[in-house]
């Protein structure tokens, strides 16, 4: 039986690949998206030429309840129901601990922790019905804060905490599990090269990983990990060593 996904924040980035992977895996896919309308209507067209009727693109800001709300219908209604969540979007902005605006704390936490709560809330009928997993892209920084991101670090430790509670008030039916990253892909507004050094510096196979790497991780934690829950795997060249 083919199975159906929703990514959200699916059409750049580490997003886009593991739409691309999983499609490949034979899997349908939901390809969520906010703001990046070209991107998501031209991976969805790349896909469904690959597969006919094999994926949609639904856009929604998931700050807002009621679009998140229609997200998840729109979700199910596609082929009948949802296998997988994967949680994927994500906001990131530094904010300074002096200057922080309870705004700040909405948009952050709204986006990395209480979106993915309801979403997974919202597709619980679906997810249990069909013996379905829940995947949070979480952060290495969940364990140990970025500096200059404090709001942002709670938000992913939130989500982590999230990952192994839903573990347990979802199974046996459900698995949810996380994937960490480190450095995959620099923030699109450059942070420059002696910073992308010092950071590399600090890890163990000294490069900067590769958005496949995540995307693989992902259908091993799908297909593969029949017997993990509540489990948080750190896909960062070791980075986590030496935070």
């Amino acid at each position: 039986m083919v199975k159906n996904v929703l990514i959200t924040g699916a059409a750049r980035r580490i997003g886009a690949a593991c739409a691309r992977l999983l499609h490949a895996e034979g899997f349908n896919i939901c390809l969520h998206y906010r703001s990046s309308i070209a991107e998501a209507e031209s991976l969805r067209d790349e896909l469904n030429q690959r597969r006919a009727g094999s994926a949609i693109a639904v856009q929604a800001d998931l700050i807002n309840m009621d679009e998140l709300w229609g997200l998840a219908e729109q979700a199910k209604a596609a082929w009948g129901g949802i296998d997988v969540l994967v949680n994927n979007a994500s906001t990131f902005y530094p904010t300074e601990i002096e200057e922080v605006a309870e705004r700040d704390w909405e948009v952050l936490l709204g986006s990395n922790l209480k979106a993915p709560f309801f979403l997974a809330q919202a597709l619980v009928p679906s997810l249990r019905q069909r013996q379905g997993c829940v995947v949070n892209i979480i952060d290495i920084h969940a364990e140990r804060g970025l500096k200059s991101y404090p709001v942002y670090s709670i938000a992913k430790a939130g989500l982590a905490a999230m990952t192994r509670s839903l573990a347990k008030e979802l199974g046996p039916e459900v698995r949810v599990n996380g994937i960490a990253p480190g450095a995959i892909l620099w923030p699109e507004d450059d942070m420059g090269q002696e910073m992308k050094d010092e950071i590399l510096q600090r890890v163990t196979l000294r490069r900067c990983g590769e958005p496949m790497d995540i995307a693989r991780a992902l259908r091993f934690l799908i297909n593969e990990a029949d017997y993990v829950t509540g489990q948080i795997l750190a896909v960062d060249g070791g980075r986590s060593l030496f935070c």
